[in-house]
């Protein structure tokens, strides 16, 4: 069953020994999910050191409360340090060959200078937080780049290649050259770039384009490797060799705006370079210059180790994390994830934000949204979908599905069919309840009058028109469409009254149904047909005129535009594995409104990073004047710099609070929420 009629042999439904399993059909997602071989999480040495590290500190500090003996507790945090310091302190040093300075080197020295005044604890805390957070980081990246080589597993390894004479041979698609042939059986992906020679089918390819729909190809049309066929058998003549197709390009536009896109980093990062010298020279300083007016070494010494504790930047790293991460918890609480404290502190700069339309404003599955029957036929609705859901109760398209859902949703059970044959290209007819029923595209049942105009409005409309035919007479015309998701259109209101701007739409689907949803949503700027390479220029060209833009998709088709955007979200339910690891952050229930939350909420711990920052550099300042003018004692100064770093903590949690979340979300339109 499809929009376009073609001439060529039907296919009976029972026995089929050539039709797919379930799995091609029913049983999978609207677009292809990309399955990468995964790499374990304790394959990466980073995580298996600061999981030890972690274990080790927590040993330590029940020892030491435990009231073990010294020496034990003592031991375990001095192999914490090691477990979970060393990497970073063997990047510090070669930093250091490089003629640079880091802050993770500075964090190792000021924790081995806690260890040396007594409070092995607070170094052990630095260590534990920076090695964990390094690992994290590790294990994103790894995940990343499996999901992109997994993005190949899309196209078949192999392919039936025809010669001339009709041979045909099983060849591993590699090796296929431009102006071979192939031959694609129903329900297998297509091997190859290439134009259909012979045949019709249905071609999902939701995956390159996110059309919502299966297309119907005929000779002359072009079909994409990776993408799924349908009823029919194609022939299809090779265009493009296996490295330039449409899904190689899609990884190498995934891998080019990964490396290309700016990198971004926290507050603290941003300024630790000069920090951590200045930090170094001055503590240097504070030590040489009373030494050499006579002053004893030891008291010199503890004045500088004073000054290092109290001018590190442990209370500016705490200051920064424990808003960032009680927004990460917060927004994880609600169902979405966000991979990293940088993202979320970079979401809140978004000023503009680009929708992509199959599976993210909508479900993504063709639904019956209008049954228009017609005036001369003598049935009601219920009738038109029992007869139309018998008919299409065998089929394995999309669309019929959508028929049989539809009918059931409405409590009509699929009448009795005793015969049944599909055709590809035209659709399907079946004997139901003592009736020849016909459920096919427009093209190939010709309809007049009524019907024709029937058909007129609802494409019109951006939906796909179905024909119901009852024994020679059109009865009925079926609108199907892609449902829009609930709490769309707030959130779309919500998001340009955050951001200022109003929203994009960015789509593979035909501009007719992307400008009918636009309509619905409320946005203006609509830019439909787009392939990957498409999306990315867009978002480019948004970048370029000084918009930080935010994408949100499910797509493999959507994945190289989350990596080149500044920040990119998956939807997660439905979304292929590309898209979720490229993206900076994933909706994990698909819950539309979370998007403009978790922006505001980003927003929030941006302003609570600031008042904090604000906090520890009063502390600081402070303290490093004390110690510098007068004579700071050390248990003093310790308690000032622990004292800053738990009330800028506690400041940090408060982003915890359910409030701090429900101030971003969209209200509900007049009425209630849809």
């Amino acid at each position: 069953m499809t929009m376009v009629a073609t001439p060529g042999p039907t296919a009976t439904a029972e026995p089929r020994p050539t039709a797919p399993p379930a799995a091609a059909y029913g049983a999978a997602p609207r677009a292809a999910v990309v399955r990468a071989r995964r790499t374990r999480l304790w394959a990466l040495p980073e995580v298996r050191w600061a999981s030890a590290s972690t274990v080790l500190f927590g040993l330590g500090i029940a020892a030491e409360f435990g009231g073990a003996p010294a020496w034990l507790w003592w031991t375990l945090y001095l192999a914490c340090y090691v477990a979970g310091g060393w990497e970073p302190a063997w990047a510090g040093w070669e930093a250091l060959r490089e003629k640079s300075l880091d802050v993770d080197l500075l964090m190792v020295v000021a924790a081995i200078g806690a260890a040396a005044i007594g409070q092995v604890l607070d170094g052990g805390l630095l260590i534990v937080i920076f090695a964990t957070s390094g690992a994290l980081e590790a294990f994103a990246t790894q995940r990343t780049a499996d999901s992109v080589r997994g993005l190949l597993d899309l196209a078949p390894e192999q392919a039936v290649r025809v010669s001339a004479s009709g041979d045909e041979e099983v060849v591993d698609t590699a090796l296929l050259v431009v102006g071979d042939e192939i031959l694609v059986r129903p329900g297998e992906r297509i091997g190859a770039d290439g134009e259909v020679v012979d045949g019709a089918s249905d071609v999902d390819q939701a995956t390159i384009t996110g059309e919502p729909m299966p297309v119907p190809k005929l000779t002359g049309d072009e079909v994409f490797a990776g993408t799924l066929n349908g009823a029919g058998a194609l022939r299809v003549r090779v265009d493009r060799p296996a490295a330039d197709s449409v899904v190689a390009r899609i990884v190498a536009l995934v891998e080019q705006a990964s490396a290309t896109k700016a990198p971004t980093q926290l507050f603290i990062e941003k300024v630790e370079q000069r920090y951590s010298v200045g930090v170094v020279v001055a503590t240097l300083l504070v030590f040489f210059i009373p030494l050499g007016f006579g002053e004893d070494l030891q008291a010199a010494l503890l004045r500088a180790m004073t000054f290092m504790i109290v001018a590190s930047p442990c209370a500016v790293v705490l200051a920064t994390m424990p808003p960032l991460l009680s927004a990460i918890a917060n927004a994880g609480r609600h169902g979405v994830l966000v991979k990293s404290a940088v993202v979320m502190e970079q979401v809140g700069a978004t000023d503009r934000v680009a929708f992509d339309k199959t599976g993210t404003l909508t479900e993504g599955t063709p639904r019956v949204a209008e049954v228009r029957v017609l005036p001369e036929s003598e049935l009601d609705e219920e009738r038109v979908l029992r007869l139309a859901a018998g008919a299409e109760h065998r089929s394995e398209h999309p669309l019929a599905r959508a028929v049989v859902a539809a009918a059931t949703e409405q409590g009509v059970e699929p009448g009795r069919v005793d015969e049944f044959t599909s055709t590809p290209g035209r659709g399907v007819t079946a004997k139901v309840d003592g009736h020849v029923v016909q459920v096919g595209s427009p093209a190939h049942h010709v309809p007049e009058g009524d019907a024709a105009h029937a058909v007129a409005e609802l494409e019109e409309a951006g939906r796909t028109a179905v024909v119901v035919v009852v024994d020679g007479t059109p009865v009925a015309v079926l609108g199907i469409a892609d449902r829009l998701r609930a709490g769309a259109a707030e959130t779309v209101a919500r998001v340009r009254e955050l951001t200022g701007a109003a929203p994009v739409l960015l789509t593979g689907d035909n501009a007719r149904a992307a400008q009918r949803l636009a309509a619905e949503v409320g946005i203006q700027d609509v830019r439909a047909g787009l392939l990957p390479q498409d999306k990315v220029a867009a978002v480019r060209e948004l970048e370029a005129a000084g918009r930080k833009t935010l994408v949100v998709g499910d797509g493999v088709n959507d994945a190289p535009a989350l990596a080149a955007a500044h920040m990119g979200v998956a939807m997660g339910l439905a979304g292929s594995d590309l898209a979720l690891e490229t993206a900076d952050a994933v909706v994990v229930r698909d819950e539309l409104a979370t998007i403009p939350a978790v922006v505001a909420l980003s927003r929030r711990a941006r302003s609570f990073v600031v008042a904090n920052l604000v906090i520890a550099s009063v502390f600081i300042t402070v303290l490093i004047l004390w110690d510098l003018i007068g004579h700071l004692p050390l248990p003093l100064g310790v308690a000032g710099h622990e004292g800053s770093t738990v009330i800028v903590g506690l400041n940090g949690l408060r982003l915890l609070r359910v409030t701090a979340w429900r101030r971003g979300m969209p209200q509900p339109a007049a009425g209630g929420a849809r």
